[in-house]
């Protein structure tokens, strides 16, 4: 994971040499591209879902959000994300939700801002999401009396230390429990306990003596479907399949699925559910709608899938129906720290969190390291007859990087998300030849620490500025602005720099 305290092995940003209009103007990035659903989109500039937390608690569109999303789109990108939005119609904190019809008319407004502020120029589509439960590491003591099932085999091994044991009241044994060292305790817990014990307990998809994880296979075709339709009614131009990271639909695709149901085990068996997905989705909006998927290049963990796994099922993905792939890398709950107590699990925190989210304190530079990976599965989909757009993303934050990665056939489209953040007028302002005056991402992960603590996201260069402008939309601690400064901006310099 980046270590922010080793300034010495902090990468700096590449030198680049921004384009004039002319040269923006006949640039593959700023060249049109029409998907296979019809949808033209004005460039080959794609904005990938960030989860920003300013949804209300019920998951409803708030004006944060409209003005998250409205900033974004006054940068005019070809296609803009938004951020992942949960499909099951269950309290899930301040995330987006489209799980009923409630929500239509916060994502029309939604819809309606995002065409408004980019002038109908941007193309919109949802990220659309399943995950299963996960809760917050508990206080040892709490666990153990209140939350631990207790079965007859604490109580045998309980029993081998103190023979009184074998016929203890529960209340007992628990005490017993919460009496023993660490050491003693991890022997006597079986593994998913000590997991429940250390990170906080987590539903698994091979969890399958559990019947709301057995019968997933049934049930989430047609709430994605359902949620693909609500997208379309909203406003929006198309959705994305979110079958990436440390979620139901990825894991479903991982090596580690070892459901032995037919959805798990081979190649051709994990990719069944996230197929079945794709072809109800396609069967409920229509081949006018687009419909892309965002997966892993490579999962970054032992024992995941790795790139052979991604050029396989990007072929799939495209034989099947789908109009854009987008490729991501990591970001696992298996690798990822602990959490504190009182805290969930975050998928971001361990070694496949930095292949997700490379920053300059990685040992290696996060400049376009995810190409290879993008390119990968293109290669695969041109191979097999496709010709399928492949969205590349990492670390792309110029426009000599991006236009070598569409030259090659790297990808056909670019991502970039911290970018973004970081100046959401980055692609406008290339398009007219200001790339002097464009604010660069710093790729700390000051963002991504944000993110970590469930807290608002912003960037570090806009919380440099002051705050006391007339109608500056403040975080809930007053400190930090929750948009990007408009205009002719610069960043502060950083203290000792």
């Amino acid at each position: 994971m980046s270590d922010p305290t080793s300034a010495a092995r902090r990468h700096p940003l590449p030198p680049e040499a921004w384009p004039d209009a002319a040269e923006a103007a006949c640039s593959r990035l700023f060249s049109p591209l029409r998907l296979g659903s019809g949808l033209v989109l004005a460039d080959r500039t794609w904005v990938p879902a960030m989860v920003p937390w300013r949804a209300s608690a019920g998951g409803e569109v708030t004006p944060a959000v409209l003005d998250w999303y409205r900033r974004f789109a006054e940068g005019q990108p070809g296609t803009l994300v938004v951020e992942a939005t949960g499909i099951r119609d269950v309290p899930s904190g301040p995330l987006l939700r489209i799980g009923h019809d409630r929500f239509l008319p916060g994502l029309q407004r939604l819809a309606q801002t995002v065409r408004e502020a980019s002038g109908g120029r941007t193309a919109l589509l949802i990220q659309i999401i399943d995950f299963l439960s996960i809760r917050r590491r508990p206080e040892r003591s709490r666990f153990l009396r209140d939350f631990l099932a207790l079965t007859a085999r604490h109580r045998e091994r309980l029993a081998e230390r103190d023979p009184a044991l074998a016929e203890a009241p529960e209340p007992a044994l628990r005490e017993a429990l919460c009496a023993l060292d660490d050491g003693t305790l991890a022997a006597v817990l079986d593994p998913r306990e000590a997991e429940a014990l250390e990170r906080g307990a987590r539903e698994r998809v091979t969890d399958v003596h559990l019947p709301h994880i057995a019968s997933l296979p049934a049930v989430l075709p047609g709430l994605f479907a359902d949620a693909a339709a609500r997208a379309r009614r909203a406003g929006f131009h198309g959705v994305e399949l979110h079958y990436a990271h440390a979620y139901t639909m990825a894991s479903f695709l991982s090596r580690q699925n070892t459901r032995a149901d037919g959805y798990g085990g081979s190649l051709e068996e994990r990719a069944r559910l996230p197929l079945e997905v794709l072809a109800a989705v396609r069967g409920r909006v229509g081949r006018d709608f687009t419909v892309g998927i965002r997966f892993l290049g490579d999962e970054g963990i032992r024992g995941g899938s790795d790139v052979t796994d991604a050029c396989a099922f990007g072929v799939r993905f495209a034989r099947a129906g789908a109009d854009v792939l987008s490729i991501s890398r990591g970001g696992k709950f298996e690798d990822a720290r602990a959490p504190k107590v009182g805290e969930a699990i975050y998928p971001y925190t361990g070694p496949s969190g930095a292949l997700c989210m490379p920053s300059v304190f990685d040992s290696e530079p996060p400049f376009g390291r995810n190409l290879p990976l993008a390119a990968a599965v293109r290669a695969a989909l041109r191979a097999d007859g496709s010709a399928v757009p492949v969205v590349a993303a990492g670390g792309l934050n110029g426009f000599r990087l991006a236009e070598a990665a569409l030259a090659a056939g790297d990808a056909d489209l670019i991502g970039a998300a911290r970018q973004t953040l970081a100046d959401p007028d980055w692609f406008a302002k290339l398009r007219r030849g200001e790339g002097t005056s464009i604010a660069r991402c710093l790729y700390t992960n000051y963002c991504e620490a944000l993110d970590r603590q469930h807290r608002e996201v912003t960037c570090q260069l806009w919380d440099r500025l002051a705050t006391d402008e007339p109608g500056t939309p403040l975080s809930a601690d007053g400190r930090r602005r929750l948009v990007a400064p408009r205009g002719a901006w610069r960043p502060a310099p950083r203290s000792g720099a």
